[in-house]
């Protein structure tokens, strides 16, 4: 569906809740066409990604380990964008 999506599975160490978090968020944007909701239909964004999250946690407890890392990193583990964020490094 969308190639930008953030692999999560058979990261070293594991992948973080913001970051499964994100990646759910990520989802939503891109099916809905809504980046920025407005505040009528905000509470159904933020469940649909908490919902997509608790999919994705319980998805990736079932899954095999990975043979490598995926060949991208998550943006939330690439320095410039936690610096652009206002987060401290990793």
């Amino acid at each position: 569906m969308c190639r930008n999506i953030t692999e999560l599975r058979g990261l070293q160490p594991p992948a973080t809740e913001d970051e499964i978090t994100a990646a759910a968020a990520q989802f939503i944007r891109k099916v809905t066409g809504i980046g920025k909701p407005n505040p009528s239909v905000a509470p159904a964004i933020d469940e649909a990604v908490q919902q997509i999250a608790e999919i994705t946690r319980e998805l990736l407890a079932q899954l095999p380990a990975r043979r490598g890392e995926p060949t991208t990193v998550p943006p939330l583990r690439r320095p410039e964008v936690r610096a652009r964020l206002g987060l401290g490094p990793r």
